[in-house]
């Protein structure tokens, strides 16, 4: 025996079964903590969590507001699974807080229930609350109409006159909080209005000095708002504007638009400031011809012609044109005379003609009649004046103003 003791196989063997032993024990534990485990969780009671559970609040309304009392609460219920599920899914139990017995202040108070069935427990969170009770007050106030997306009107159109039905409303809530009232509003959207608004159901609310809307009683909650939108317009006077200048030999007899003036409309800001519509500008340097041409109004930001987007713009011109070496035609000379030109040379000369650009444009130099009248001239020389024979309306400058002729 004593040898065994001594040989290290078997001191390795002893070992090894301690911890096979050991192995199996721990595993069983363990099986068996399991198995409590369970059986403790089958037989302990379900819960369930209802949440936005509304709170009741039992008070004389008719003489006492509450503030602190949470809209809502959430609820959580423990007991038997069948009772359980019912009482959570139905909700048919009411949570409230009883402040018939108080005083007005500030008080601490349980929240209570009913309608649970006994065999369920209920934990309220939060359990506990602070109120403040305070004697109701009612006071009549004027309502004013606040607009919203003005800045989604059409162009041109704006908010004139409104007014509600009724004019006012009664709020009653605490006499502090009816004492901190600063604005009382009905509320209208006006985005792409273009026709005036008439009864129109807006709600109604309240705020204190710092835009802080208030949690009162309104009566009636929301009133019949009408509102004027307007589109402002005056006549004015337009005008032609040009750019550029005319090609050589060309000069602006007149530039007209076809119509004096046009109704802008705008908003009475816009309008003020608008004495005139000018077109946008004529290019000149593209005009040769008398006619017309169609050009848009140049309006300022806000304003509209919705009759007129276009004007037609009539042009006249007035042309320049020479004639070169035109001959002198010589009138009533004397039997058996001669004459000949010493100034202009050759019997001829240039002119230079002005008039309306179409009239001028169709003109040649036999449209025109150059002559000096040499009745009664003794032989030798002469300053004899020279007429020039045009058609209507045709101004014309000639070279020389008289003639410097011999007369033989």
């Amino acid at each position: 025996m004593d040898n065994w003791f001594k040989s290290p196989w078997f001191v390795r063997g002893i070992s090894l079964a301690f911890a096979i032993a050991l192995y199996v024990f721990v595993q069983v534990e363990i099986g068996q903590y399991q198995n409590d485990s369970r059986l403790s969780t089958n037989t302990s009671a379900d819960a369930q969590t209802v949440e936005d559970v509304p709170v009741n609040i039992r008070i004389d309304e008719e003489k006492y507001v509450v503030s602190g009392v949470p809209e809502a609460v959430t609820v959580t219920l423990e007991g038997t699974t069948g009772t359980l599920t019912a009482t959570a899914q139905q909700q048919n139990f009411d949570i409230y807080v009883n402040l018939k017995n108080l005083e007005p202040g500030t008080h601490t108070v349980d929240l209570q229930h009913t309608g649970i069935p006994d065999e369920l427990n209920a934990y309220i969170e939060p359990k506990t609350i602070e109120v403040t009770i305070e004697e109701r007050a009612s006071e009549e106030f004027d309502v004013s109409v606040d607009h919203f997306n003005t800045d989604q009107l059409p162009d041109g159109y704006e908010i004139g006159k409104s007014q509600t039905d009724p004019g006012q409303v009664t709020v009653t809530s605490s006499q502090e909080v009816i004492e901190n009232i600063a604005i009382v509003k009905a509320f209208v959207d006006v985005a792409e209005t273009t026709e005036s608004i008439e009864s129109r159901e807006a709600p109604v609310k309240v705020y204190d000095a710092s835009g802080n809307e208030l949690n009162v009683r309104i009566e009636p909650e929301s009133i019949s708002a009408s509102v004027e939108i307007n589109n402002p317009n005056k006549n004015v006077p337009v005008s032609v504007e040009t750019t550029g200048e005319l090609s050589d030999g060309y000069s602006l007899a007149s530039i007209t638009a076809d119509t004096d003036e046009v109704t802008v409309f705008g908003t009475n800001e816009v309008l003020q400031n608008i004495e005139e519509v000018s077109t946008e500008p004529v290019d000149l340097s593209n005009i040769t011809e008398s006619g017309t041409v169609e050009v848009g109004l140049n309006l300022p930001d806000g304003a509209s012609v919705p009759d007129s987007e276009t004007v037609e713009v009539t042009v006249e011109l007035e042309q320049t044109r020479t004639f070169e070496a035109v001959p002198i035609n010589v009138e009533n000379l004397g039997d058996g005379q001669d004459i000949s030109f010493i100034e202009p040379e050759n019997q001829e000369m240039d002119i230079t003609v002005t008039g309306n650009q179409e009239e001028v444009s169709n003109l040649s130099a036999d449209d025109f009649s150059i002559l000096i009248d040499a009745e009664g001239l003794d032989p030798g020389g002469h300053e004899v004046p020279i007429t020039i024979e045009s058609p209507d309306g045709i101004e014309v400058d000639g070279e020389f103003e008289q003639a410097d002729v011999e007369i033989s």
